[in-house]
């Protein structure tokens, strides 16, 4: 599956579980990646996307958590850029779950086990 497929798997998941954890509602994906023509791309730098901000943001604090960020990778060979890699422990710093999943199953899990810490 392609990254963006595991992460449409993941929102389905939410939208489908939201009866037992009716918090899965403020789930959301922050659309900062992709390729866009280089004039909406400057109107997007000019208005504060940044490279390297994780995929998907819960704002819902948990164990101790302010809230949880999930860079999304697909399952087999998806990895980290460094500015990634920058955003997660600057989250982390902050007071924030921040994880890089690759797959749906491990992003599901990882909010599973966040939602019930």
């Amino acid at each position: 599956m392609s990254e963006n497929q595991e992460q449409a798997a993941l929102m389905e998941w939410a939208r489908l579980s939201e009866w037992k954890y009716p918090e899965l509602r403020l789930l959301f994906h922050i659309p900062n990646g992709g390729y866009r023509p280089p004039k909406t791309a400057a109107i997007l730098k000019a208005t504060g996307v940044k490279a390297g901000v994780p995929d998907i943001f819960f704002p819902v604090p948990r164990g101790g958590y302010n809230g949880l960020f999930i860079e999304m990778k697909r399952a087999e060979g998806g990895y980290l850029t460094s500015a990634q890699a920058i955003w997660l422990n600057n989250l982390s710093k902050q007071g924030y779950r921040a994880v890089c999943c690759k797959g749906f199953e491990a992003a599901r899990d990882e909010l599973l086990t966040y939602l019930n810490s």
